[in-house]
């Protein structure tokens, strides 16, 4: 945490919890070392300045003396979970309550070597020999973008990574570490049941599933396609190397990981994680203090 003095501003209160509690730039004025009298009518509380110590000023009543002010560490948050346990949906709605920064690792593969950047030259050589991009090309592409200001300012939602122990040594060599480890839990006869139903619309793009989400005309029917490792077989071995993998991962953030029941419906699962996640910024308050005038 960081201390120091600002001019701030009392104003309406956001509802979003990992947000500004104001719509207003938080600093409108930083103070020099020594503290400020500033009016009242001009005070205003932020989150991200969690605690704010003020005093009366004796020559005017009207105003107060900002001493110091400490300003809370944004969310950082790690998410796991098998192949459709409903992962993506999940970080669409965290990334929506919380404005944190969603990173997944295959969307930055994809987007380097898109780039031509160093990094996905270097990932592009392995992915045309048919091999796994090493990790140590991933865990700097996934540094960079968690030292980039968005992530630094608003917090980030790191998705299905690190996917083994020696990744998350990576990132807890290079100073990443969550604050939260959520894991998304779901029967594997549910897994495999929801991955064999899955089918693409070739023309939209769009994922339909044969139960659960039917096309809606014969036509759209008629031209989906099924993915070719979207098959009992092939995601019961998905899962076994999803499984080592977690169990690995578990070793390093066990004292802080929070378990999901992922079999639920999308507005239930999220309301497991939207708990954890409030409970964490209330811890987090306590610990820091309220404001005292």
């Amino acid at each position: 945490m960081a201390c120091s003095c600002y001019s701030v501003k009392f104003m309406s209160v956001s509802s979003n919890p990992n947000k500004p509690l104001t719509s207003s730039p938080l600093v409108t004025s930083k103070l020099s070392p020594s503290y400020s009298q500033i009016p009242f009518s001009s005070l205003n509380f932020n989150q991200n300045l969690s605690r704010t110590q003020l005093r009366k000023s004796k020559n005017a009543p009207n105003s107060f003396v900002v001493v110091s002010g400490i300003k809370a560490e944004p969310l950082k948050v790690m998410i796991s979970g098998a192949p459709a346990s409903g992962k993506g949906t999940q970080c669409e709605l965290i990334t929506k309550k919380y404005d944190l920064v969603h990173i997944a690792a295959g969307d930055l593969l994809r987007a380097e070597v898109a780039a031509g950047t160093e990094n996905g030259r270097r990932a592009k050589e392995y992915m045309e020999k048919g091999q796994l991009v090493p990790d140590e090309i991933v865990v700097t592409m996934v540094k960079e973008r968690l030292l980039q200001p968005d992530s630094q300012e608003k917090g980030w939602l790191l998705d299905g990574y690190p996917r083994s122990s020696s990744q998350a040594t990576a990132l807890k060599g290079f100073g990443f570490q969550p604050d939260i480890f959520i894991l998304l839990e779901v029967p594997e006869e549910i897994l495999v049941e929801r991955v064999v139903g899955r089918r693409l619309d070739p023309v939209t793009g769009k994922i339909y599933h044969l139960k659960y989400s039917p096309p809606e005309t014969e036509e759209i029917a008629a031209r989906l396609t099924q993915r070719f490792d979207d098959t009992e077989e092939k995601v019961k071995l998905r899962l076994l190397t999803h499984n080592k993998n977690v169990e690995a991962v578990l070793s390093m953030y066990g004292d802080i990981t929070v378990r999901v029941d992922g079999s639920l419906s999308k507005e239930d699962v999220f309301t497991q994680i939207d708990a954890a996640l409030r409970n964490l910024l209330g811890q987090r308050q306590a610990s820091v203090g309220s404001v005292a005038v």
